[in-house]
């Protein structure tokens, strides 16, 4: 790996959606199989939204979501497993960090199945009191279904 080649960026106009998705397929099995047009929803609400390239080729990358000053989680961290153990996931996770959006915000969560160890390195701490979960998919029905009797009540 030649690091004069490894690039950083933030500017979400040059990540290569199809690239992201390939990089999410190797190096990642709970983003395996997302499609292109999510990748674009996801990635153009994300801020700060870091990729990571050698030469053209993208190798990182990382996003978060904050309100600025209370909380912020960050999601999506990868680095291709050629890249592995090479500093560049603290780094990714660093300049994530370093951010103007993210710099002040009292608390930053992220979640990760397997990789505690790397994360208690930088600092994150283990907190079972706070996590809790909705998955969202009986509630998009519940909604459309609420849409259309608003709808229909209001003569549309």
């Amino acid at each position: 790996m030649n690091e004069s080649q490894i690039q950083f960026s933030e500017r979400k106009s040059e990540i290569d959606l199809y690239q992201l998705q390939e990089l999410l397929n190797v190096s990642a099995f709970w983003a395996k199989g997302r499609s292109i047009e999510d990748l674009g929803i996801a990635v153009a609400n994300s801020e700060p939204v870091i990729s990571v390239s050698d030469s053209d080729r993208l190798i990182g990358f990382a996003r978060a979501t904050s309100d600025g000053i209370y909380r912020a989680t960050i999601w999506d961290v990868v680095i291709h497993p050629d890249y592995q153990s090479s500093g560049l996931g603290s780094k990714l996770v660093e300049t994530v960090l370093c951010h103007p959006r993210m710099r002040w915000v009292e608390r930053v969560y992220l979640m990760t199945t397997h990789q505690q160890g790397f994360y208690e390195k930088m600092g994150f701490q283990t907190n079972t009191t706070t996590t809790m979960v909705l998955h969202n998919l009986a509630n998009r029905v519940f909604v459309a279904a609420t849409e259309v009797q608003l709808q229909e009540s209001l003569g549309g």
